[in-house]
């Protein structure tokens, strides 16, 4: 079973700034709720209990918020709007919460290494926050937690984008072999313009075998300088086997302006209740 979930939330929001100066960027609400939220809610649901945190200077709230709140709790004790606190009280009676610190910032693959001391050595979701993924049915982690338990292997969670949009994203290129899932022969961490060899981008969610953190440590600096999980899913790709799942449900870049206000307005016209 899969029992991990390991969220880097180290990054300094810079595409938010002034907003992100101060607090993060997992902190933003989407409605009246964090999307680091949403993440732990996903992973919850996918039969995840243990919930790492990588986080950075400035993160402090992201601990606070999963901790309580003597001052607040005691104030609102009694009246209407402890209600409001129901949803994360559960989660805190749910999951349990480390955190270790990245202290400097050398990409999503440097990331992921920096949290393995947190997660061991057993299989692991990674859920990058700043993408929320909505699902009517199963969630996305829930997903692809089903299709591990059948492959043993790494995934990735793939959606199609415009070509146009390729080179902001890792791109996978690979051959289908049932219906949504792909065996993954190449990868590209933001190709040049024209140069991507599909449309079929990763987004924030993964399912990692262990073997994950030795290859990272032996994967040099890629794109932008950084240590790119991309180039270490490929080489684990030519050893055996990843897998690419075109996943069902709808995912939004809240790392973007536009992104975040698409978000805001889906959930409170579709999952929102006062």
């Amino acid at each position: 079973m899969i029992t991990k979930c390991l969220f880097p939330a180290a990054g300094y929001g810079t595409r938010f700034l002034p907003a992100t100066k101060s607090m993060p960027k997992e902190m933003m609400p989407i409605v009246n709720k964090p999307l680091i939220e949403f993440g732990v809610d996903e992973a919850l649901e996918a039969g995840m209990t243990g919930m790492c945190i990588v986080t950075g200077r400035g993160k402090h709230s992201l601990m606070d918020h999963f901790d309580i709140n003597y001052e607040l709790e005691h104030q609102i004790s009694g009246t209407a709007k402890e209600e409001q606190l129901k949803d994360i009280r559960s989660i805190m009676h749910s999951a349990h919460f480390t955190f270790i610190r990245q202290r400097e910032m050398k990409g999503l693959g440097h990331a992921i290494l920096t949290g393995r001391k947190l997660i061991g050595d057993e299989p692991f979701a990674v859920v990058l926050a700043d993408d929320l993924c909505v699902n009517e049915d199963e969630g996305v982690l829930k997903q692809m937690v089903a299709l591990y338990n059948q492959f043993r292997c790494s995934i990735v969670a793939v959606e199609e984008v415009p070509d146009e949009e390729t080179h902001k994203y890792g791109v996978i290129k690979g051959e289908m072999i049932k219906d949504d899932i792909y065996r993954v022969d190449d990868m590209v961490e933001k190709p040049e313009p024209g140069t991507a060899p599909s449309n079929m981008a990763i987004i924030g969610r993964y399912i990692l075998t262990p073997d994950i953190f030795d290859i990272i440590k032996e994967t040099p600096p890629g794109k932008g300088g950084e240590i790119q999980i991309t180039d270490a899913l490929l080489t684990q790709a030519k050893k055996g086997c990843v897998l690419a799942y075109k996943f069902k449900g709808k995912r939004f870049d809240c790392g973007s302006v536009p992104g975040f206000i698409e978000a805001t307005n889906y959930v409170y016209d579709n999952l929102y209740h006062e």
